[in-house]
């Protein structure tokens, strides 16, 4: 038999728990319920717990849009991501985590083959999001400037020279060149580099091979091959270079996406790894650690660049931090099967 907490009609039809059923249950006002459920600092320990006990037990599902509407906060953070990225999927994951630890949530907005940087944060800005964490983004840096005037911007991602916003980054051509430093260390002289074309991004990451390839002796040798972020990329660039005299010691590509097109093509041909040739990609993403691929690849510390990210936001938000801040995180080689000595 139902309580008198129950959200049953005698007709047999439910209607939805309130907030004040919430309050009736547990004997608190529906202020101190309503910070329990927000996840604002203040009540106890147990008053948490009997709070989510009771809201639990009646079914109680907190309504975004009319508390939203109620406040001038929104307590949204705007997360604009690329759809095909497992990178930005990995980071998102880990932006939730840090949201949810300061008492924020995340709405998300996506990139797509249809879908562009722009209308992706029209989307944000309409659900009321407070601050952008943008992923990767391509927008011209006076662009990404002047959106930072409607709400915070943090570019995760991508440098940014000079241009008054928050950047949260790893030094992409220190991890190419670390990859290059092993390479070379294994002795590999015929390291072939695929890019990821257009973009800060992809300009950091080719001039970090360049750079290092000339450290260690081998401009002669330096060799970039057309290419994007895609396995397709990876693919096309190994079929261009079977159509060649010979192929290289070692393939370095722009992320794991496109090495994991280099490694699948290779296989086709017969092609041996790493006994022929060697493989490298960037980023460290979920299925670069796949077993059918065991990729050596530059881990950029996702949890890390959520964590600063969102960090940034609320510096902007909530402490009144204005001057613009650049994090530059140091990132490392993973070693893996993909990679040894050359034949």
């Amino acid at each position: 038999m139902d309580d008198g907490g129950s959200a049953r009609h005698r007709n047999g039809t439910h209607k939805r728990p309130k907030l004040e059923d919430v309050a009736t249950r547990v004997g608190l006002s529906t202020a101190s319920v309503s910070l329990v459920l927000r996840g604002v600092p203040g009540p106890s320990e147990r008053t948490r717990e009997r709070v989510l006990r009771a809201a639990a037990d009646l079914g109680y599902q907190v309504d975004r849009t009319a508390s939203t509407l109620a406040s001038r906060r929104s307590r949204l953070l705007g997360v604009m991501v690329d759809i095909h990225s497992p990178f930005h999927a990995e980071l998102v994951e880990h932006l939730h985590t840090a949201a949810e630890e300061v008492g924020y949530d995340l709405v998300l907005s996506t990139l797509t083959r249809t879908r562009d940087e722009h209308t992706a944060v029209e989307t944000l800005l309409a659900f009321r999001s407070e601050a952008l964490i943008l992923l990767g983004p391509t927008a011209p840096a006076d662009a990404l400037v002047a959106l930072d005037n409607k709400a915070p911007v943090i570019a995760v991602g991508r440098r940014i020279a000079g241009a008054a916003l928050d950047v949260v980054r790893t030094a992409d051509d220190d991890g190419v060149g670390q990859i290059v430093d092993h390479l070379t260390g294994l002795g590999h002289r015929e390291i072939l580099y695929v890019d990821g074309g257009k973009g800060v991004i992809a300009t950091d990451r080719r001039r970090g091979y360049r750079t290092a390839m000339r450290r260690h002796g081998q401009g002669d040798h330096v060799r970039v091959v057309a290419g994007d972020h895609t396995e397709g990329a990876g693919a096309r660039a190994v079929r261009h270079l079977l159509d060649g005299p010979r192929l290289p010691t070692a393939v370095v590509a722009f992320n794991d996406q496109c090495a994991i097109g280099v490694l699948a093509a290779l296989a086709r041909a017969g092609v041996a790894v790493p006994g022929e040739v060697s493989v490298v990609g960037y980023d460290d993403d979920t299925l670069s650690r796949l077993s059918c691929f065991n990729l050596t690849t530059v881990s950029q510390s996702a949890r890390e660049q959520a964590r600063h990210a969102v960090t940034a936001a609320v510096e902007r938000l909530d402490r009144d931090r204005i001057e613009p801040r650049e994090v530059v995180l140091a990132p490392h080689l993973v070693l893996r099967g993909t990679t040894a000595a050359p034949a």
